[in-house]
């Protein structure tokens, strides 16, 4: 069966600090964060080895940081992924905090 055909949709789970994406109803991928104030900070982006190859990372981090900017919140991509979709999508550079020493202590304290 070709998963990539499944009906795919992006869902922001507030009680579990993640975006997901979903393939014909089954979580094939998050990206967590954490708020920081007007911050959401991003800090692990996971898709499943069975949906890998069709593009959902970059499909979740594109829905995740356009929810971002329509909560009127900022972005911190801690999550290395994000960094790198950040360096190839420029319309979210308006909206983009560096990562910085204080953010990685105040999300080790949150993580603990």
């Amino acid at each position: 069966m070709n998963e990539s055909s499944g009906i795919r949709s992006v869902q922001r789970v507030d009680a579990r600090h993640r975006y997901e994406i979903l393939v014909d109803g089954r979580r094939a991928g998050l990206a967590a964060h954490r708020d920081r104030g007007a911050q959401r900070v991003f800090f692990h982006t996971e898709v499943d080895d069975s949906f890998a190859g069709q593009g959902l990372g970059a499909e979740l981090v594109q829905a995740a940081l356009a929810d971002v900017r329509e909560s009127g919140k900022r972005i911190v991509p801690v999550c290395p992924y994000v960094a790198k979709f950040l360096k190839r999508h420029e319309e979210f550079a308006d909206l983009t905090d560096p990562v910085t020493p204080d953010v990685l202590s105040w999300l080790e304290e949150e993580l603990r």
